[in-house]
């Protein structure tokens, strides 16, 4: 499961479970200067996120994440 020190992979998952997101729309709101920050990458190996076609989906796993956390997509 997620680490306590990985909120904002929880937050990137919890926001694209909103509403459906394309990846450049995914790539443009969560860019970063640095290069350390890797919140799309952990999440998609973490089996949280995936990519299909242009489209960024919460998995299974992903959604189980949300409702253990205690958030919801709105």
């Amino acid at each position: 499961m997620l680490a306590a020190d990985d909120p904002l992979i929880l937050d990137l998952v919890e926001w694209t479970a909103r509403e459906e997101r394309s990846h450049a729309e995914l790539m443009e709101s969560w860019r970063t200067s640095c290069p350390r920050l890797t919140v799309w990458e952990d999440a998609v190996e973490h089996g949280y996120l995936a990519r299909q076609g242009g489209l960024v989906t919460v998995t299974r796993k992903g959604w189980d994440l949300l409702r253990a956390s205690g958030r919801r997509a709105a």
